[in-house]
């Protein structure tokens, strides 16, 4: 294992995972936020029911 350290600078590999976690850990929030469910800032959007439409006016009965 101690070969592989030789080939590669640690710090440039540790600064470079934490960097990519980040990214990582970024995006999977952004994409749970841009969810109806898991949006806990906003919370989810009630979608109309259809039994409370007005109907169009004109609209014959």
């Amino acid at each position: 294992m101690y070969r592989v350290w030789l080939l590669f600078d640690p710090r440039r590999v540790l600064v470079a995972l934490s960097v990519f976690l980040f990214v990582l850990a970024l995006l999977i929030h952004f994409i749970l936020l841009s969810t109806d469910r898991f949006n806990w800032l906003e919370g989810p959007h009630r979608a109309s029911v259809p039994g409370q439409l007005t109907p169009l006016p004109g609209a014959v009965k």
